[in-house]
């Protein structure tokens, strides 16, 4: 392995320089492991002497990811590191662990190889993955705010094939929103890498359930009417609501379902109908074709939805004009995805003009699709309107101006009561 010496990233051996910072490559053995002022795992070793961290890759509300080099096998690895609260709660380490489990029981190339589950020297929890170089979909969509429709279709079949195998073996994602898609780039277009099997539901006999009912888990802006609800009959069609969430989104620039707040984004789900994808992507070209294919994905009811994420796909990718299925579009290049769309016949993508479509609340409960619009004209994304995850039973990291406001607020309290009894 080879590294470079301002951002300390793991290249293989046959790399030159890096593509980051323009520096030569420097084998790892002629190189000092940096130090970082706040974690003292950068430079370290852990899980035995195993993984030697190299730098800190992000940061999230569970843990942190570490780019390390496996000093057994001599390859890069990320390791995702339980912060230590969260490590101190019993059900988010069986959560973390069943992360790996089911994870490793998936092989498939869409999906990120977990590797081990390992107890770290400071009393954490780390999962070693496979380390890919790439960019989440997440920050694809806060740079470009929408995909080119061949890049969706490759991107969609990849996701379908990935998520066909889990559903397959009745692993339901519960989890799937554009941070959780990751985007390897390649000479043909992206490489799909589903991420984060951490909130799952196995309903495969036998299997441990892990979420009480009621609970809800997972991102908001993303969850099936189903799912909103924490009811004990979900399976893999919260799937297809989620991956249709993530299509409307692709081609509109904005979710579907929009709120201030985590509940009332809930509320709104169960029972408002999202603006055609036609409509509230205007701006950005969506065709008409796609307003029928979102319709049916949005069914509130699981038995009215389109039925697998491959046939989401395929339906998707027939309304932007090409013959075949996701099967035959996932590994195309982008650029014939991009030619056959341009060769689809007018009449397919043509925008029909809309009637004037009111826009209001639907009555919970209806099933309907786009024929009645909910929300507000244009919504932010998600990444704009609320950017917390709901998971209910789980801790998660407290935003740093809680304490200090809560301190605030019970001072100015108590010096009210004070001036009260004074009086």
């Amino acid at each position: 392995m080879k590294t470079c010496s301002a951002c300390f990233r793991l290249f293989s051996h046959d790399s030159g320089f890096c593509p980051v910072d323009g520096q030569r490559l420097i084998p790892v053995a002629e190189v000092a492991p940096p130090v970082h002022p706040e974690d003292r795992r950068v430079g370290a070793t852990l899980c035995g002497g195993r993984y030697q961290i190299w730098r800190i890759v992000a940061d999230g509300g569970m843990g942190r990811v570490y780019q390390a080099l496996d000093l057994r096998t001599g390859r890069s690895v990320a390791l995702k590191i339980l912060h230590p609260e969260v490590a101190l709660d019993e059900v988010s380490v069986e959560r973390f662990h069943r992360e790996f489990e089911v994870s490793a029981s998936l092989p498939h190339e869409q999906i990120v190889d977990v590797l081990a589950f390992e107890k770290t020297e400071d009393h954490s929890f780390a999962l070693v993955m496979e380390y890919l170089e790439g960019e989440e979909l997440r920050t694809v969509l806060k740079r470009d705010k929408v995909l080119p429709p061949e890049r969706l279709v490759r991107m969609l079949s990849q996701i379908a094939l990935g998520l066909e195998e889990a559903h397959k073996r009745k692993v339901v994602h519960r989890d799937l929103k554009p941070d959780n898609i990751f985007l390897v780039g390649t000479h043909d277009g992206d490489m799909v890498k589903i991420l984060d099997f951490g909130s799952v539901r196995d309903n495969s006999e036998g299997a441990k359930k892990l979420t009480v009912v009621g609970t809800t888990i997972g991102s908001p802006f993303y969850m099936s009417p189903e799912q909103a609800q924490g009811l004990l009959a979900l399976d893999h069609r919260a799937d297809v609501w989620s991956v249709a969430a993530i299509v409307f989104e692709c081609v509109t620039g904005q979710v579907p379902f929009h709120a201030p707040t985590g509940p009332m984004i809930l509320v709104a789900i169960m029972g408002n109908n999202p603006l055609p994808p036609s409509v509230a992507g205007k701006a950005y070209g969506a065709p008409a074709s796609l307003d029928p294919v979102m319709e049916e994905a949005f069914m509130k009811s699981p038995e009215a939805r389109l039925p697998s994420v491959g046939l989401l796909a395929d339906r998707v990718g027939q309304a932007y004009g090409l013959a075949g299925s996701h099967r035959d579009w996932a590994y195309l290049p982008q650029k014939e995805l991009a030619a056959r769309i341009r060769a689809a016949p007018p009449s397919v993508l043509a925008r029909q003009p809309h009637a004037s479509a009111s826009v209001g609340a639907v009555p919970a409960g209806a099933s309907g699709g786009s024929s009645a619009a909910a929300v507000i004209a244009r919504s932010p994304d998600a990444s704009e309107a609320f950017a917390e995850d709901i998971v209910m039973g789980v801790p998660q990291r407290l935003p740093r101006w809680v304490i200090p406001a809560v301190a605030g607020a019970a001072v100015l309290l108590c010096a009210l009561v004070a001036l009260l009894i004074s009086r």
